[in-house]
């Protein structure tokens, strides 16, 4: 081998091994970039998932505002309906009362104001019950009186004494009413 052959080695020797340290330096920084990235990543994913929770959280706090809102309202038309309703009450007697001929003009002003008001609130979503023939319900419905009777069935309604009313599925008044019972004997009996 000749001096030249030797040295050209030596660079190649020198060379590799710079190479390999180049290589190892290359790695090392390769890996801790990745492992930064993944770090980033990671950091990015719980933002994105604490982003969607909070939106999440937001969407049910609008939605839950908006039907307490809408709640509020609704108990604040009831409350004034609920006031109204002895206004209604007194048309009624008013419009019974005079039924002679002098007052014919005096009572059409007076139900065309009373169908006014009704119809006003049927729009707001107040409902009249009207349960002549209909079955007994507690809920809607107040017992007064109870006739016996063997021509209807047990629980039906036979007369209104005052019409209840209904807001929304929320009864603000229930309807007075005389129920249909059938005669017991055995109440008879007692009583003789």
């Amino acid at each position: 081998m000749s001096d030249k052959d030797v040295k050209i080695n030596l660079n190649k020797n020198v060379d590799s091994s710079e190479l390999e340290q180049s290589a190892e330096s290359v790695a090392a920084d390769t890996a801790k970039a990745n492992a930064e990235l993944a770090k980033l990543t990671a950091d990015l994913e719980e933002l994105r998932q604490t982003l969607l929770r909070r939106q999440a959280d937001f969407d049910n706090y609008r939605k839950r505002i908006e039907k307490e809102r809408f709640e509020d309202a609704k108990r604040a038309t009831a409350r004034v309906v609920e006031g109204l309703i002895p206004v209604i009450d007194g048309f009624e007697h008013a419009l019974a009362a005079h039924r002679e001929a002098e007052y014919e003009t005096y009572r059409k002003g007076f139900e065309l104001i009373y169908k006014q008001l009704l119809d006003h609130l049927a729009k707001l979503g107040v409902e009249r019950l009207d349960p002549v023939g209909k079955p007994f319900d507690p809920h809607l419905h107040q017992a007064v009186d109870r006739a016996e009777t063997k021509d209807l069935d047990d629980g039906t309604i036979l007369q209104v004494f005052q019409p209840g009313y209904v807001f929304h599925g929320r009864v603000l008044r229930p309807a007075m009413v005389r129920v249909a019972v059938h005669p017991n004997p055995a109440s008879k009996e007692a009583v003789n």
